[in-house]
């Protein structure tokens, strides 16, 4: 990931109602969820939601799907675990100091998109 990238990513993520949607895209895992439904959960409106949507796009963080007449947001994993291991690529002075870790429904790298 480049640092660029990095920047961007950080700064979409840098802002509480964007972290709180993130977080809860992320818990719902790769089926995503309706913005209204993004709103009840972090109790953001549903104007606010679609304005932080455009900061999450924008940095790759999140993507969308059509469903009917619903449009379903997921986290971005691939960008996600591409963020985590650039923050983490150095650590410990490049020794391994910490078991990688994995999303727990099983989401591996480039399959959300």
């Amino acid at each position: 990931m480049k640092t660029k990238s990095v920047v961007t990513a950080l700064a979409a993520l840098a802002q509480d109602s964007r972290l709180a949607i993130f977080r809860a895209l992320v818990q719902a895992g790769p089926e995503g969820l309706p913005a209204g439904k993004i709103g009840e959960i972090t109790g953001i409106s549903p104007s606010s939601v679609s304005f932080h949507m455009k900061e999450l796009f924008h940095a790759d963080m999140v993507a969308s799907r059509n469903e009917g007449r619903f449009v379903i947001y997921s986290a971005n994993f691939a960008t996600m675990n591409e963020l985590l291991a650039f923050l983490t690529e150095n650590c410990c002075g490049g020794n391994p100091c910490m078991p990688t870790c994995s999303p727990a429904c099983g989401v591996t790298e480039g399959t959300a998109s």
